[in-house]
């Protein structure tokens, strides 16, 4: 007889064994993210940090943010992952750009040259933001304390080894643990955040600068779009497809009445994830060379998160995202030749016309998919403005922090339902099923 589920993890050994492994990565993260870069004085980032709180415009908190906390101790780790999605973003525009990159990417070995490629470019692009955050780091009195020349060769070369040691983790996590390696150390690095953001918000009830009320109705607004997010996720539009008798050698197959799943969300919290990571790089770069230039400034100031154009621009590239990616995953050209390959139908749908129908309804279901990321994503933005809550927190309870929060737990919860499925164990869910979004 089948006991408790949690109970069932630790009692099956490679899931015990996977989840260890994980953990062990994780907590090596979080030590990467507290050991500061040589040549830095901790205490004068402490103090600079403690005298900018609540008068910044916020770009210094977005980018921690993604750090995990990471980036205002300026440490080994304080670009994460970001680069490397970064480059997975110019390589995927590129695929698609590129009849020759693309022609590449198909032939034998074309997915490993790409992946090389990919690193090459991570290494070029997190070479250019540590040098940006070493001038940035120029701007705080005696916060360096080796000469200016030797300091920013040694930063470079450790937050750019930071990064790729990560991307590394990533892989091994991913191979020999449990869920998406480089999803989970975003995850991690946000819920890293979460009890800072709670103390700040304690402060600011303590002090009287937020509402008692305010607050609990702003988390129970979270509390159900968590909810909305997750029906959201698994929510799908079945396309029926029938399949004719058909003779295969000796053998004849009989005919097959089955339907293609595209979800509300084809393309999960990727747009989300690819919008961020395009507007963090200009954002890191007016911010930390704005004082050289005046164009810098005023562009650091137009992408200041809280700002109208910032959260334009981002929903915008939202959008875009989810119908550029859509088409790269679920290419309906690709998905009506398949069916017609294998004798295949959609009921009331002509042969020649079964590619302008998905066509038709995946256009008709990604408007309202990423309309809804977008809104998600402004929350934080919105929270802060009307609500007053503190940015610590906001960035933690909405917009791209609860897309990956639960889209990585989906997808974890999945992985470890399987396993323990296959070990003739009950599953974390009595009923339905946890379908897996890799980030």
């Amino acid at each position: 007889m089948a006991g408790n589920a949690l109970v069932d993890i630790f009692r099956v050994k490679e899931l015990r064994q996977r989840i260890i492994y994980t953990l062990m990565w994780l907590a090596v993260f979080r030590i990467g993210c507290i050991l500061p870069i040589p040549g830095i004085n901790a205490s004068a980032l402490q103090s600079h940090f403690a005298q900018q709180a609540g008068s910044g415009s916020g770009i210094t908190d977005y980018l921690d943010f993604f750090a995990g906390g990471a980036f205002k101790n300026f440490s080994l780790m304080m670009l994460t992952v970001m680069p490397y999605i970064s480059t997975q973003i110019i390589m995927q525009l590129v695929l698609v750009i590129s009849p020759k990159m693309k022609k590449i990417s198909e032939e034998e070995g074309g997915k490993k040259k790409i992946a090389r490629w990919t690193r090459i470019g991570t290494v070029l692009i997190a070479i250019v933001e540590s040098f940006t955050v070493s001038v940035w780091a120029d701007r705080i009195p005696e916060a360096i304390i080796l000469p200016r020349v030797p300091f920013t060769l040694i930063a470079i070369l450790t937050v750019t080894t930071g990064s790729m040691f990560l991307i590394w983790i990533g892989d091994q996590i991913t191979k020999k643990g449990i869920g998406n390696g480089v999803s989970l150390l975003i995850f991690a690095g946000i819920v890293a955040r979460l009890p800072n953001g709670l103390y700040a918000l304690g402060v600011k009830i303590a002090n009287d600068e937020l509402n008692m009320v305010y607050a609990i109705v702003v988390l129970i607004m979270f509390i159900l779009v968590v909810v909305l997010v997750v029906y959201e996720q698994q929510g799908q539009r079945k396309i029926p497809v029938n399949y004719a008798k058909r003779v295969v050698g000796r053998k004849m197959y009989g005919s097959q009445n089955t339907y293609i799943p595209f979800k509300i969300n084809p393309s999960g919290v990727i747009p989300v994830i690819f919008a961020s990571s395009i507007l963090i790089f200009p954002l890191q770069i007016s911010e930390t060379l704005g004082v050289n230039a005046k164009w810098l400034r005023d562009l650091s100031y137009v992408l200041s998160p809280r700002g109208f154009w910032y959260n334009f621009i981002y929903v915008a590239l939202i959008i875009f995202f989810a119908y550029f990616y859509t088409q790269v995953t679920l290419n309906p050209q690709q998905i009506s030749k398949n069916i017609r390959e294998n004798g295949g139908s959609i009921p009331g749908i002509r042969s020649e016309k079964m590619e302008e129908y998905l066509t038709k309804i995946l256009n008709r279901i990604i408007l309202p998919g990423s309309l809804y990321l977008g809104l998600i994503a402004l929350i934080p933005s919105l929270v802060q403005a009307f609500f007053g809550f503190p940015s610590e927190l906001a960035y933690l309870l909405g917009g791209t922090s609860l897309l990956i929060l639960v889209g990585v737990d989906l997808d974890t919860m999945s992985q470890i339902n399987a396993l323990l499925k296959m070990h003739h164990h009950e599953g974390l869910t009595k009923k339905g099923h946890i379908r897996s979004r890799n980030l």
